[in-house]
């Protein structure tokens, strides 16, 4: 299994990037996929989800109106389009993929995360 996360990098505030985590080794389209981050010194967050088919996403209110969360199924990518950054979105971000196993336990995979940082 492996979760791949790209596009992270150094951007201006107000400016904008667009996270891709390329996913193998699982039935991606039988997984929900979220997005976390983890500042310096912080606890991981939930960032940004979406259900397996795609119909349904959730954002933290923090990035609500700001970050887009997307997937192609047929790409096995999960994508987190980010707009309007601020300082205090700087962090590392994490591609997640959650689903359940035949015995209906919880399986979780995780990427080893890629840095934004926003500064000017």
């Amino acid at each position: 299994v492996q979760l791949v996360e790209s596009g992270g990098g150094l951007v201006q505030p107000g400016g904008s990037l667009r996270l891709s985590c390329a996913a193998s080794g699982f039935t991606f389209s039988s997984y929900n996929m979220n997005w976390h981050r983890q500042a310096p010194g912080k606890e991981r967050e939930l960032v940004a989800a979406i259900t397996n088919t795609g119909s349904s996403t959730n954002y933290a209110d923090s990035v609500k109106g700001r970050f887009s969360i997307s997937r192609d199924n047929a790409k096995n990518t999960v994508y987190l389009q980010m707009n309007s950054l601020k300082p205090e979105d700087t962090a590392v971000y994490y591609c997640n993929a959650q689903g359940w196993d035949i015995f209906r336990r919880r399986v979780d995979y995780w990427g080893k995360g890629t840095l934004v940082t926003v500064s000017s």
